[in-house]
Formats: structure tokens, C-alpha cells, sequence
């Protein structure tokens, strides 16, 4: 019996650990101009990111309940577990629907194992404990001990970001109008974080090299043997800031294993083209 990790596209991994963990990941919906989007196979988060800075608008969904049943049913009748490790059901509804898909599932199969991990967190942040599992699946580990490193990826994991235009941001409800025109006018680039699965605003800073260092500065205030972690950079559409961001951390901590990946479609549509995003494990108790 095999132990199946399921995930959903706000984890942003790269494909190839995708393909390379046999994870499966199951689409957000994406709405623009009225057309509806599976994330990552529809649409792709650089060419949303190109018509956002046209002008384009994009909302989301989360992913149904039918979604999720037809994964677990095809795991049921395989005679496989699973885990599911979930966008923070703080910022979607997707996590809900899991769990209930979960008892619906089981009122057929009752004697299908299938755990679902609300994470509260995003973006790669995610999917550092999406990865987390899937590691411990191919070390052989048992459900339970899977589930306790999930959850200590997902209780110990810093979400340190920045966006561009805080516009995007003011359409979402994270700032208010005033706030995205004078950050507009001045150059302010707010830093913000995951707390308890919710965006929290963090610091204004003043310039876009000011804010970078920062974020290096809060790694260091936070974060936990950082040159034996694994650290992860998502950013919409701006390389250059992310390996700038990179070469900085090795610089400064040493680290050496990296994941960088554009932003998905989900989170993109709401922070925006231009956002630098820092995932790294702290050692709060």
C-alpha cells in the first residue's frame, strides 16, 4: 500500500519536483474577462503576469469538493493512503473542500487512510512542507511520523515578502487606497508575512535594494541553522531580484540548497508582477 501526497497549485513547486516526488497537485480556479483558468494548465502565472501589467484583472477560486473526490477515489480504489498538505484555509476556501471531500470519501470506503495538513501557509512556503512529506514517504516513513514533520515544517515556516505595486494589494483588501497612492508616489515597498495563515503587513521601506536587505536581516533574526536548510525564493516574474536575493543569503548564511520558481497564478493574482517572496524555517518553541 502506497502513501499518495496530494497538494494544490498555491504551493508554487517547480515541475520537476513534481514530477520527480510523484507529488499530484490539484488546480485553483483563475477567472479573467470571464474566462475561467485551471492554474498551471490553462494558464501560466508568466503569461498572467504580462496581461496584469496591461491592465488585466484576475480573481480566484479555490478548488471544489468534486476535485478533491475524484483524486481520493482514484487512491481508494488503488488500495493507496494519502495526505493531502493544504493552502492556509485562511486565505482559501480550498482546504474546506478537502475535508469534505474526505467524508464523503470514507462514508464509501470506509477503510480508506486519508489525512488532510491545513499548513497556513503559501506559495512555496507550502511547498517546502509539501516537499517535507514527499521525502519522508520515499525515506519509508508511517503516516503519523509524515504528519509530525508536515506539521513542524508548516508551525516553524517564516513567509517574508514584497511586492512591487501595492495596488494589487489594495484590490485584494491589504491596503487601503491612500496607502497603495503615497506607496506609489514615495517608492515604499512594504515587507509583510504569513502570521497564524494570514497576510500580515510587516515594515514600510523605503526603495527596492533597502527592502532586500532587510529580508536578509529578519533571516538572520529569525531563521535556524540556515546553511543546513533548505531555502526557497518565488517571485513574479523577476529573476533578477531573486537571484540577487540568493547570492546575498549565500553570502551572508552560507546556505547552499536552494528552490527559486516564479509565483503561481493563484498568488499571483493577488500580489502582483514585481513581488520577491523568502521561505526559511525559524526556530520559534
Amino acid at each position: 500500500m502506497a502513501i499518495q501526497i496530494l497538494t494544490d497549485s498555491a504551493a508554487d513547486l517547480p515541475q520537476t519536483i513534481v514530477e520527480e516526488y510523484g507529488i499530484d497537485v490539484a488546480p485553483l480556479h483563475i477567472y479573467g474577462d470571464e474566462q475561467e483558468y485551471l492554474d498551471g494548465k490553462d494558464l501560466q502565472s508568466l503569461q498572467m503576469f504580462n496581461e496584469m501589467r496591461q491592465g488585466k484583472v484576475f480573481k480566484t477560486s479555490q478548488v471544489d469538493p468534486a476535485t478533491f473526490l475524484a483524486f481520493f477515489k482514484q487512491y481508494a480504489e488503488r488500495g493507496d493512503s494519502c495526505i493531502y498538505v493544504g493552502f492556509s484555509s485562511e486565505l482559501s476556501a480550498t482546504y474546506q473542500s478537502a475535508v469534505l471531500a474526505k467524508n464523503e470519501i470514507q462514508a464509501v470506503y470506509p477503510d480508506f487512510t486519508v489525512e488532510t495538513v491545513d499548513t497556513k501557509c503559501a506559495s512555496l512556503g507550502q511547498g517546502l512542507a509539501v516537499l517535507k512529506a514527499a521525502q519522508l514517504v520515499r525515506e519509508g516513513k508511517s503516516i503519523p511520523e509524515i504528519l509530525a514533520g508536515v506539521e513542524y515544517y508548516a508551525s516553524h515556516m517564516e513567509h517574508i515578502f514584497t511586492v512591487e505595486d501595492l495596488e494589487y494589494l489594495y484590490r485584494g483588501g491589504r491596503v487601503s487606497r491612500a496607502a497603495a497612492v503615497v506607496g506609489g508616489i514615495l517608492h515604499v515597498k512594504p515587507l509583510l508575512e504569513v502570521n497564524e495563515g494570514k497576510l500580515v503587513p510587516l515594515e514600510k521601506i523605503r526603495g527596492r535594494n533597502k527592502v532586500i536587505r532587510r529580508m536578509i536581516e529578519l533571516m538572520g533574526e529569525r531563521g535556524v541553522e540556515l546553511a543546513k536548510q533548505t531555502i526557497a525564493i518565488s517571485h513574479g516574474d523577476d529573476l533578477e531580484s531573486a537571484t540577487k536575493l540568493q547570492e546575498l543569503i549565500k553570502e551572508t548564511y552560507g546556505c547552499t540548497d536552494f528552490i527559486i520558481n516564479t509565483i503561481g497564478c493563484v498568488i499571483g493574482a493577488h500580489v502582483g508582477p514585481g513581488t520577491l517572496a523568502l521561505f526559511f524555517l525559524n526556530d520559534k518553541p
